[in-house]
């Protein structure tokens, strides 16, 4: 049975806006010797006895990035870690990783901890790629003999051997994540916490970085992992929990939680609509005014699988002659894109008299028709933004509208097992006797 590597109790953290550095050097020095006094043998820990945010009255100037959070991850276990920007990810794994100190709480590992945080996080710029590897493995107290045993793996693993001499100020941020990840997953901590910094790499460095931590977790040894990329977290982690606000929001099966993360904001009704022209999402060129799913004329958030499906988007051009087009990006349940569809004259079918030209001031609506029979069984959100160019986005409104697609039966019917694919198109079959 495995036991718990990482004990979260009521963790916080709040910062003072506009000011730099943790408290005086006296709550440095007792926070110190607090630590010394009282952590067990083998553990390390981080505990820091302030007032706790429940008891804490409201203090001007100040924000609680991470509030009273508490959890228990096992050995071997994957753990996803979502949430918005500002939701107190980052300072939950600053906190864990001992970059910071928390306000109030206590957060118990088991064990050494390795980190994926920043791009160049723990690298000295003088020093070559080689230098660095000594030095992170110094700090996480292996011996000089046991990092020249895995040299030859991590150089090989972070495919820059031809740059390992050189200092890492002259590396990409690309190459700096390849040898950061290499040496994190390398040097065989008990916990390796990995933040977004995996995107700078490219898409088959990516893939290689999640195959590694999958054999990592099944060695036994437990893996950290924040990510945006919502369907690469629900592949990697069985289990995830979701901050919001600094606040611990769910935590459960990673699908499950990343669901109650991508409804955040979604209004179930089929539509969305912003009233105050503005504060609805844009600029002073375009603003969005609705977003609605209809199926036969009305809203609606449920719809028959083979029916035809029209998302309605209303958005205010608030700037004569600016050349609006509207995108149109749909994703499943667990964040996966399906597709994008701008309404640009290369990316539609038929003509559209506003779609990307110079639009008078006005309001308008475009509609994109999804046709019956083309989505699969299952829920669906639509991200939509208003852009003049490809390089300028003007409104941006992320999960604006939930839908639920549902199985009239007839294909089930017929199909006993699974449906296979985010997509359930109909196709054209045709079959010829040869002999």
């Amino acid at each position: 049975m495995s036991r718990p590597i990482l004990e979260v109790d009521k963790l916080s953290k709040l910062y003072r806006l506009g000011t730099v550095g943790a408290g005086s050097l006296r709550e440095s020095l007792e926070q110190w010797w607090r630590q010394k006094a009282g952590k067990d043998a083998g553990d390390d820990w981080i505990e820091r006895a302030k007032v706790p945010p429940d008891r804490a009255g409201p203090r001007p100037n100040t924000v609680w990035a991470l509030k009273e959070a508490s959890f228990t991850v096992n050995e071997g276990e994957t753990l996803g870690i979502i949430g918005r920007n500002g939701a107190g990810k980052s300072t939950l794994l600053k906190l864990l990783s001992r970059i910071t100190e928390p306000t109030s709480g206590k957060a118990t590992i088991h064990g050494v901890v390795s980190s994926l945080l920043e791009v160049g996080t723990g690298f000295h710029p003088e020093l070559t790629g080689r230098e660095n590897i000594f030095l992170n493995g110094t700090i996480l107290g292996m011996k000089r003999r046991e990092i020249s045993s895995k040299l030859d793996a991590i150089i090989e693993f972070s495919e820059i051997g031809a740059f390992i001499d050189t200092p890492v100020k002259r590396y990409s941020s690309g190459m700096t994540v390849r040898l950061a990840f290499a040496v994190a997953a390398h040097l065989e901590p008990d916990v390796l916490i990995v933040d977004e910094v995996l995107a700078v790499g490219d898409a088959a460095y990516q893939k290689k970085c999640i195959d590694k931590m999958r054999e990592i977790s099944r060695q036994g040894r437990t893996v950290l992992f924040v990510s945006h990329q919502l369907s690469t977290l629900a592949n990697l982690c069985d289990r995830a929990i979701l901050l919001r606000d600094g606040q611990l929001k769910a935590d459960g099966p990673s699908r499950e939680v990343i669901n109650q993360y991508l409804n955040i904001g979604a209004d179930h009704s089929g539509r969305t609509v912003w009233e105050d022209r503005d504060s609805a999402p844009g600029d002073d060129i375009a603003r969005l005014r609705s977003v609605t799913v209809t199926c036969d004329g009305l809203p609606t958030d449920n719809v028959e699988i083979d029916r035809e499906v029209v998302v309605e988007i209303e958005y205010w051009c608030l700037k004569a002659g600016a050349r609006l087009n509207v995108a149109f990006i749909l994703l499943d349940s667990i964040g996966t894109h399906i597709f994008s569809s701008p309404n640009l004259p290369s990316a539609r079918l038929g003509d559209d008299q506003w779609g990307y030209e110079p639009h008078p001031v006005g309001l308008y609506k475009s509609r994109i028709t999804l046709p019956a029979n083309f989505l699969s069984d299952g829920m669906y959100l639509a991200h939509i933004g208003l852009q003049t160019d490809a390089s300028h986005l003007n409104a941006w409104a992320a999960n604006a509208v939930s839908f639920m697609v549902h199985d009239t039966g007839a294909m089930r019917v017929e199909y006993h097992n699974n449906w296979l694919g985010l997509l359930r198109p109909k196709f054209n079959w045709s079959t010829d006797k040869l002999d």
